[in-house]
């Protein structure tokens, strides 16, 4: 971060005598509320990850703030492409396997996707999938026409994108809207044949829910890298579940994010010290 700062035309100073702030402790917000509450001089706060649910509650509008929007973007999609495969092919299944096994599987080639969100990670899965010649669904809360996608639908008729969906991927920020936006009744609307596909927030899913739908066969299997409560404790029942793949949140790994934080962060500030426009703006009235 120092580098970063440096590289950026910034300079490192001690707290008391900067105005912007490099937050780097991606879970401690008493620690950014401290340091705020003695250092009224700062003007800009540059958090580390494109979630800020742990700091939602000191953003408002006497700052600027920006956070890791689009950073991670690449990689986590390709995490959410992974699992895809994985699940549809039933990897899962086999990866368990300690003997041979009767075929299972769909093609991912045609298959009507739906991805909830439309930011970053959205547009780069969409890339991703296009040699798939796939039908994508994005639900978001700004609808406007997006590069490789059939149709955007305003979040509020987020239901209307389940019932044909053969995989559900979750790529939103995490709002008191979206927190279980995916539960019992969510789940009964899939095909018995759906994946769900996690790569945001593990509280996107009630993870009760979600247990009773993939032991009933409600729908065909998830793919999770973010679960609640994360980490997911020994024994839970998820881990046992055939048709449940789970990674430990590594979409986005630190050999991968060390050096996209740090090129947004020397970006971010040469455009302070230049007066132009910084990414990955926080907007407080939205909470992300």
């Amino acid at each position: 971060m120092v580098d970063a700062v440096r590289r950026g035309g910034g300079e490192v100073v001690p707290v008391s005598h900067a105005e912007a702030l490099i937050w780097g402790a991606a879970r401690d917000s008493d620690g950014l509320a401290e340091v705020l509450r003695h250092a009224e001089q700062i003007r800009w706060v540059q958090l580390p990850f494109a979630g800020i649910e742990n700091f939602v509650h000191l953003v408002d509008d006497s700052r600027l703030w920006t956070c890791g929007k689009g950073v991670y973007a690449e990689p986590v999609a390709e995490m959410a492409l992974a699992l895809t495969l994985a699940g549809v092919r039933g990897l899962g299944t086999y990866a368990r396997a300690t003997q041979w096994s009767k075929p299972e599987g769909r093609n991912l080639l045609g298959s009507n996707i739906t991805i909830f969100g439309g930011g970053g990670i959205t547009k780069s899965l969409v890339g991703l999938l296009k040699p798939f010649d796939c039908r994508i669904t994005v639900v978001r809360n700004r609808v406007s026409e997006m590069d490789g996608v059939d149709e955007v639908l305003q979040s509020d008729r987020y239901l209307d994108a389940l019932p044909n969906a053969d995989v559900v991927v979750l790529a939103l920020a995490l709002t008191p809207e979206t927190d279980s936006i995916i539960s019992r009744s969510e789940l009964e609307t899939m095909s018995d044949h759906a994946l769900l596909i996690n790569v945001a927030r593990g509280r996107h899913i009630a993870t009760d829910d979600l247990v009773w739908a993939l032991q009933n066969d409600v729908i065909g299997g998830a793919g999770l890298d973010v679960c609640d409560p994360e980490p997911l404790p020994v024994g839970h029942p998820l881990w046992s579940l055939p048709n449940c793949i789970i990674t430990p949140h590594v979409g986005n790994t630190p050999e991968m994010a060390v050096p996209l934080l740090s090129e947004r962060i020397a970006s971010n500030v040469r455009a302070w010290v230049e007066g132009e426009d910084l990414m990955g703006l926080v907007f407080p009235e939205l909470g992300y």
